[in-house]
């Protein structure tokens, strides 16, 4: 019999436990048989119960090598249970797809505040193999990943979440819900990648021109972006030199992105 197991604060643990919250998680998830989900950090198994009384197939990724034996002896009963001992941040995602009929993947997780950003970017590499990702995150990185121009939550992580996905921010989760409480109130997000597949090039073009664009958040599109467009090249394509990044829609990053593209392959 394995003994309780505390979070702990390296891993960024918070262990989710309000049955109410996990069965709302749940059914916006809707896991079906067949499906093959991937569960991100399932902690103490919380939500991972729920999603393997679905009928799905479950892979699930946990870091904490104490836990390991926890959830393995919780659900080794279950033929649709597979775990894998590493970091997200590391793991290579396409693996768990490269057997045949496996389908895309579904991924789940309630993700360490500390390293969700670039785990996010992490998995938008495996884009083309995901149908959908649900994540509790801090609020405040759904709000940005769910922002539209204007504000100050508008920056690059919601620009190239945007331009891989659909981001739907569905409901707030209190930090009374886990064990031990975060400072920080949660959100759920869902994100399902467009149908259309990412062109690696753009996307490459595209993060250094959103890179460049917010790295300096107070200066104009004319200073943080002289290194790649000129003035005459922005007020070509309808915007404005004088405009900061934050006012700048994706299809208007997209289009400065491709201005890029076509300099460096008439060069």
């Amino acid at each position: 019999m394995t003994t309780p197991h505390r979070a702990r604060k390296r891993f960024g643990q918070n262990f989710l436990h309000d049955q109410g919250v996990i069965h709302r998680i749940v059914d916006a998830i809707h896991p079906r048989p067949g499906q093959h989900l991937v569960e991100i950090g399932p902690g103490q198994g919380a939500i991972t119960e729920s999603l393997l009384d679905s009928g799905c197939q479950l892979d699930v990724i946990e870091l904490d090598r104490d836990l390991v034996p926890v959830l393995e002896e919780k659900f080794s009963d279950r033929d649709n249970f597979r775990i894998h001992q590493g970091d997200a941040l590391q793991f290579d995602f396409g693996q768990l797809v490269s057997g045949a009929g496996s389908g895309k993947m579904r991924l789940v997780g309630n993700l360490p505040y500390n390293i969700s950003t670039p785990l996010i970017f992490h998995l938008l590499d495996y884009a083309g193999q995901i149908e959908d990702m649900h994540f509790m995150l801090q609020r405040e990185v759904v709000n940005r990943m769910a922002a539209t121009p204007g504000g100050k939550a508008w920056g690059k992580l919601g620009v190239m979440a945007q331009f891989h996905s659909h981001i739907e921010a569905l409901f707030e989760v209190p930090a009374s819900a886990f064990s031990p409480p975060p400072k920080v109130v949660s959100a759920i997000v869902r994100l399902q990648p467009h149908a259309a597949p990412v062109d690696r090039a753009a996307e490459k073009q595209l993060r250094r021109v959103v890179s460049a664009a917010f790295s300096q958040r107070r200066k104009t599109l004319r200073n943080t972006l002289r290194d790649l467009v000129d003035v005459q090249q922005l007020e070509e394509l309808g915007i404005a030199p004088g405009a900061r990044a934050e006012t700048l829609t994706l299809e208007q990053f997209v289009a400065i992105s491709k201005t890029i593209g076509q300099d460096e392959t008439e060069e």
